[in-house]
Parts: structure tokens; sequence; C-alpha cells
């Protein structure tokens, strides 16, 4: 027996520590992005403002670090003064506020109690909640009735599954397998709920003051919201497909006039495509809502549509506009609407006349998404017309801003605290044309922390997913912690990113990957020209679609010194077939099923180009995505292994898609492997250029 190993043994047992062992204490604060900052970020979402617009109601996701998951409260902001107040914290998690008529209640949902989402009420003058009933699901789309007497919502409701066959009768405490799963949907699982349960979602009212919930709507369906209500509280309008062949129209979708007395359902359109997002105007006359007439193209502009309240006449109000509408709410005074876009890469709201003219009256929207900078967030209007949102920058996560009178106020900066002593990396844009057919592609720069231009620094292609998605000048974890170990990242918009119009995004239709290919190659030259990029240390990730090209880009050409493809399509055929948006793919992204047109498909496929794969390329994705599924990932990893290419398999542990980097502690180890790999093949630093910190 070595004597070392069990004096070591013997000087762990011991109470006081062995000061040779005390780590020193830090001399200066670490003034650079770090994986374990992330435990520290916050972000505001779901902006609700008051009805008389005093005050914006708000969720505030923050995260645990000894549960490693993320946790919601929920805020009240002065609009006035900006001051804050916390309304509904502690144990469990608070979302969904959302204010009565009067502004005088608020609800929300909270999992307080046993863990459970339940529906509660607080009094805003007295501070009490109270919760309305005991729910058997999480109630969703939260919407008081005019008169403040009624709360509608959402919620899931268990059916039975019907038998296959039986077992034999089981002895008494005999110990069995478990009973058989019998499947027989299409869709029978999704990536942000795993493997469903039977049953279906429908929409229930109940009393603001507590009492039972009533269920208004049954079937072998799906309603969804946001609801709306009739100004006299007589109706809800809804959006669902009760068509009989709605399990494979993953896109038609109806609007549906549900009565309150009787739960009696009549439609409200007929289109062959999506009608969602429905709102009744003050005056009860019309009902705006998004839609397209579905022409099965890859991507399709929603288009702000009003109606009569009856179903007829309906017209778009945005065919002009070119852009696809993500959200829409009426003025108070019902001649206008407010929508919300994405416009060249910069999420707006504005104002939309009956008569089609748009008059933007905010811009720089941010939306949730943090380890990736996509575009999005959220807003709400008041009766006086003020307008509350999600705002970012590319230095920092969403906060809370009004718009007002024509100006514009944050009221929130709730990352100060943690990112105000860091010296982040700067976004900055970066100009480009298309080697292709010339087109500009929007594209940015994260420069290193204490960037010297003088100095020549490895560059990290970081691409989006998708491929219909879009990115912006906003806050992403991923390119600050790659840009503070001493990269340059750049990431792009290229041709089938959404904001830039219809044609541009369907310029991949039936042909992604393709020319999007030469556009992300035309921005890596650009950065180049830049004069500060090393072209000998170059590298490439990407997720989801962004994994797709990468695993493309490293087929194509040998110019990268190694990649890192995330959550990727590798065989598109084997992809359709277990995806559990199978309904969608084929119909949308290929002219023919996997078996009609074989061809298509592995034309497409990163797979086939494996043979000219030269680039040592890791594999990164969730041990639970159900969207681009773990099987994808490990046909590639055992390709790149038969041919020789050096290669690595990362799995995130209990992972989905959507959910890739929701625990903070994988999402900077994901970012942690993949700068790994990518220092193992990164050359010695050319003359003048800046090494990794």
């Amino acid at each position: 027996m070595r004597p070392l190993p069990l004096l070591v043994a013997l000087l762990m047992t011991l109470s006081v520590p062995l000061p040779a062992a005390q780590a020193a204490p830090a001399e200066a604060p670490n003034r650079i992005f770090q994986g374990r900052d992330l435990f520290g970020l916050q972000y505001a979402a779901d902006p609700q403002i008051r009805p008389d617009g005093s005050a914006v109601a708000y969720s505030r996701r923050s995260f645990d670090i000894m549960t490693d998951r993320g946790r919601s409260s929920i805020w009240l902001i002065d609009t006035d003064s900006g001051q804050q107040t916390p309304l509904v914290t502690g144990a469990g998690s608070h979302s969904s506020p959302r204010w009565s008529p009067k502004g005088d209640r608020l609800a929300y949902v909270s999992t307080a109690e046993d863990g459970r989402p339940q529906l509660f009420v607080r009094w805003m003058q007295n501070g009490q909640a109270a919760k309305l009933a005991e729910l058997l699901d999480a109630p969703e789309s939260l919407t008081w009735s005019p008169d403040g007497k009624w709360i509608a919502f959402t919620m899931f409701a268990p059916d039975s599954k019907q038998p296959l066959g039986e077992a034999p009768p089981k002895p008494e405490n005999a110990q069995w397998a478990p009973p058989l799963e019998v499947i027989t949907d299409i869709v029978y699982r999704t990536d942000s709920s795993g493997y469903l349960k039977p049953g279906y979602t429908h929409v229930y009212v109940i009393a603001a003051d507590g009492g039972a919930p009533r269920q208004l709507t049954f079937g072998a369906f799906d309603e969804s919201g946001p609801l709306s209500w009739a100004p006299d509280g007589s109706y809800i309008v809804a959006s669902g497909n009760r068509n009989e062949n709605w399990r494979r129209e993953p896109v038609n979708s109806e609007l549906y006039r549900i009565s309150i007395a009787d739960g009696a359902i009549t439609p409200l359109t007929t289109r062959n495509g999506p009608d969602t997002n429905a709102r009744v105007s003050p005056n009860g006359k019309h009902i705006a809502y998004l839609s397209f007439d579905d022409k099965f193209m890859g991507y399709q502009n929603l288009e702000l549509y009003v109606m009569n309240a009856d179903g007829s006449d309906a017209r778009s109000l945005t065919a002009s506009l070119d852009r696809s509408v993500d959200r829409v709410e009426w003025a108070p005074d019902g001649r206008s609407l407010y929508i919300q876009y994405d416009d060249q890469a910069v999420t707006k709201v504005a104002r939309v006349t009956l008569n089609g003219r748009v008059t933007p009256v905010a811009e720089g929207l941010s939306g949730s998404a943090l380890d990736r900078p996509y575009t999005g967030g959220e807003f709400t209007v008041a009766n006086d017309g003020t307008i509350a949102f999600t705002s970012g920058t590319g230095a920092r996560p969403s906060d809370i801003s009004i718009a007002r009178g024509g100006r514009t106020k944050q009221l929130t900066a709730l990352n100060e605290g943690l990112l105000g002593g860091k010296t982040l990396g700067e976004v900055r844009a970066l100009e480009v044309k298309s080697s292709f057919d010339q087109r500009d592609i929007d594209a940015w720069l994260v420069l290193p922390p204490n960037f010297d231009r003088n100095k020549k620094y490895p560059l990290i292609l970081e691409i989006h997913g998708g491929p219909f998605a879009a990115y912006g000048p906003v806050f992403s974890t991923d390119n600050q912690l790659y840009a503070a170990a001493g990269y340059v990242v750049l990431y792009t918009n290229p041709r089938g990113s959404t904001s830039y119009g219809d044609e541009f995004a369907n310029l991949i239709h039936h042909k992604y990957p393709g020319n999007d290919y030469d556009d992300l190659i035309s921005c890596v030259d650009a950065a180049i020209a830049q004069g500060f990029v090393d072209p000998n240390n170059l590298f490439v990730t990407g997720g989801s679609g962004g994994g797709v090209l990468t695993a493309w880009i490293v087929g194509k050409t040998n110019r990268f010194k190694a990649a890192a493809t995330q959550k990727p399509v590798i065989n598109w055929a084997s992809t359709v077939l277990t995806t559990d948006i199978a309904t969608f793919m084929p119909k949308y992204w290929f002219d023919k099923m996997p078996w009609e047109d074989p061809d298509a498909y592995w034309s497409r496929s990163p797979l086939s180009l494996v043979g000219s794969v030269k680039t040592p390329t890791l594999v990164v994705v969730g041990d639970q995505d159900f969207r681009t599924p773990l099987s994808d990932s490990e046909q590639y990893y055992q390709a790149l292994q038969l041919a020789g290419v050096p290669t690595g398999l990362v799995k995130v542990p209990g992972a989905s898609h959507g959910g890739f980097t929701a625990r903070p502690s994988q999402s900077a180890a994901k970012a942690s492997a993949i700068l790994a790999w990518f220092e193992r093949y990164k050359s010695k630093p050319a003359s003048g250029s800046q090494p990794a910190p």
C-alpha cells in the first residue's frame, strides 16, 4: 500500500482545512462574462399594462443555482416613477398576470401550494389573493370577461384510450410487467410535452370570485387561445380545428364563436390555412385575426385580417406590408389596431388603421431566448394608448419599456448588478453581399472584450435555426461566452431568414440547404476582409437548422478548422419519419413523401456528403429531442467515425429540442464543450494575433 493516498485520505477527514489547500482570495472581480454568470441573469417577459396605464405587471424570470432551473415571479412597475414592487414571489413559479377590466384585480397562475399550476386572483386594494378552484391541469390563455365577473381559459381534459386486447387476469400481489402502451394517433409525442397523454384541450369559464369551472367545449378536438370575449359577454372566440381530418392538417385552423349560455359552437371561418389570434373589437362589430391562404410554401406571411362579427366580409389590412404579423390588439377606440412584426431583424410594434395604413410606434423589442440572438418580444396596450413591451440590446437581455406620447422610456434594468461590471463583446453590424446573386445579407460580429483591431482573432460562424427564423442585434449568452474566450463571433440572416419578406424567405423553398451556403461563406469572407480575423482559424457551429447547415458546410468545404453541429437534421428521410412535426415537414418542405422521391430527400441530407468531410466535427444533441431526434445525431456521429473523421458525441441529459439550454449548467457546459473542441484544433496564433484568454 502506498502511503501517500492513505495520508491524503486521512487529511480529508479533518474538520479543519489545511492552510495550503485554501484557495487564494480574488484580488479583483472578473470582468469577463463566464458560464457561472448564466445563473445570475434575469429577464422580463409577458408585460401586462394596467388598463389605466399607471402600472405594468410582468413575469420576472431568474435562475435558482441550487436546483439549476428557471423560476418566475410577478412584479409591478409604476409607469411614471419606474418604482418596482414584488407582487407574487416566494416558493413556486408565478406567471401569466392578467388585469381585470377595471384594474382592481390580477389573475395569475402559480405553483406555490403543491407544485401544480393553479389559478389565483389578487385583490390589489388589500393585497389578498385566493385560489379560485382546484384545477386538474394547468390553465392557459387567461382572459377576463368585460364585466369582470368571469375568467375564461383553456385546459387539457384527460380522456381514456381505447384498449387493444387485454392481458390475462393478474394473481393477487403478483409483480407483473407494466401494461402495453397502445399508440394510434399520428401525433403521439411533442418536443415540448414528450409522449402525450390521451385527452383534448378545451375552453372553460370560472367565476372571478371562485367556484367550480364550467367546461364550454367538448369532443375529440382541441381549442387554443388567445381567447377573446364579446363586449356583452355573450360569447368567446377561440381557434381550433374541428374538421374530421384535423390531425393531419397542422396548419389549418378556424375561428369559432362559443356561446357562454349553452356552449353552442358557430364556425366563423372556412379558409384553407390558419385562422388564429382572434380579437373582438371594443364595439363588438368586428373581429381581427391573423391568417393566410395556405399555398403549401415553406414560409408564408401571417396577415392581419378584419371581418364582421358574423364572419362575413373578411379583408386583409397588411397584404402590402410583406412582413409576418405575430400579435394583434385593438386600440381602445376601436378605430385602429396594434401589431407586432419583425422588419429586417428588428422587432417592432405598429399602429394599423382600418384602411391598412401602418405606422411604427415602438421598436427594439426583445424576446426570452437567452442562448442565441433570436428576434421576438411581447407587448400590451392600455386604454390611454400607452404601450408596454419587452426591450433589449446586444448587451442586455429583455427589460420592460413603455411607449407613450411618441416617447419611449425603459423602466427596468434587471441585469445592471451583474453585467454593469462586465466587459462584454460589442455587437457590430457587418455589410455583406452574397456571392451568389449580390443580395444584401444582414450579419453581425460580436467582438472579444478589450478588442484590438490591430490583432488577428479566430472566428466562429454561428448559424441560426428554423430555417425560417431570424437573428437580430440582441443579447446572446452563447455568443458572449465565445467572444469572452477570444473569438470573433459572426452571425447572419442568410436567405430563408424571416423579416425580409416572403420572397427572400422562400428562396430556399424545396431547396434547403442550398444557396444559403453561399450567403454564409460570403459573410465569412466579409468578416476576414475587416482585417482582424485570422483566415487560418475559422470555426463553425449552429443549432437545429443551423446544425443542418453546419454539417452541410463541412461537406462542401475544408476551410474550417473544426465544427460543432447542434441538434441537426442529418438524414431528411429518417427525420421526417421520427420528428414530432411529421404532418408538417414533408407537406411544406418537400414535394413528396420519402418513399415517393427518395433522391430529393437524400440530395438535401448532410449524410450524403460524409465522404467529403475532413473537418473534425462535434455532434451535440439533447437526449429527449423529438424535433430533430437523437437518432439523426447518432447516425452522423457513427458515419463520421466510420469515415475516420475526428468526432465526438455530446448528449445533454433530459434536454428537448426547445429546452436544449433551459438549465444554466447545461447551457454553460455545452458552450464550454464546443470551445474545448475548437481549442483542440486551433492553429497557433499568427504573428500579431490575439490568443484566447
